[in-house]
């Protein structure tokens, strides 16, 4: 007579971790991408990356040492020096140049005014690109501790050229008034009209520059565009949970 199987006493073997889910989003000033993306990062237990504070860091880095900013080959040269150390943690998503904490002098007015300057030679940015890629890739290979492998990552261009493969991508934009609303409520605590028109410059004429050499304004082939002009910060962070949960089939 054949003896009933018996149960097998063998642990279980380790869960299989998710797959790396790389979010990518692109968006032009003051549609909300750094605080929304911040949001979604935590909420998806991945990274963050805030690709344009890399270029403000190598600004801020090309200002202290006194690069002819008119230079591209000289501003390419210091940049390809310049130790870039990114925090990832969307509770802490500082910046360093070596081990100088520029996290706040990176927002300054000096900083900001310069920024398309530095970001619009080729060499640099694909030098950024470059890290930026490392960064992603480290991040989906080696998640901190209670977070999965995969990142956020905004900024400009990121949907074209840094992260063209990832299986979310979103342009995030908003009507101008609105993003010109946005800025000066964070850059100056008001959007009334003479708020408004002390930033319309910096922000217009920025998005005008950096549109010459990055895609950021019209969402290419396989982008999905989310338009925050309507909805509040709670409503966009939800909508991009929501396009991804679609698109990646990441439960919420």
């Amino acid at each position: 007579m054949p003896h009933p199987e018996r149960p097998s006493s063998a642990a279980p073997g380790p869960l299989t971790p998710p797959a790396p889910l790389v979010v990518a989003v692109d968006g032009p000033s003051g549609s909300g991408k750094s605080s929304v993306c911040r949001a979604a990062a935590d909420r998806l237990r991945t990274a963050y990356l805030d690709t344009g504070a890399m270029y403000r860091a190598a600004t801020w880095s090309c200002l202290q040492a006194g690069v002819d900013l008119t230079d591209g080959a000289a501003v390419a040269a210091h940049v390809r020096s310049v130790p870039l150390v990114m925090g990832t943690d969307p509770h802490a998503a500082t910046t360093a140049v070596g081990d100088v904490d520029v996290t706040e002098a990176v927002r300054s007015a000096e900083v900001t005014a310069a920024v398309s300057a530095v970001a619009s030679v080729p060499a640099v940015r694909a030098d950024l690109v470059l890290r930026q890629r490392a960064l992603i890739d480290a991040a989906c290979a080696v998640p901190a501790p209670g977070r999965r492998p995969g990142v956020v990552v905004e900024g400009r261009d990121i949907t074209t050229v840094v992260a063209p493969q990832a299986p979310v991508r979103v342009l995030l934009t908003a009507r101008e008034d609105v993003r010109l609303a946005r800025r000066a409520r964070q850059d100056l605590g008001s959007a009334d009209s003479g708020a408004v028109a002390a930033v319309r410059d910096a922000v217009v004429q920025r998005d005008l520059v950096d549109s010459r050499t990055t895609d950021f304004l019209v969402a290419a082939d396989g982008v999905v565009t989310l338009d925050s002009s309507d909805l509040d910060f709670e409503g966009t962070v939800v909508a991009l949970l929501g396009i991804v949960e679609h698109v990646a089939a990441v439960p919420q």
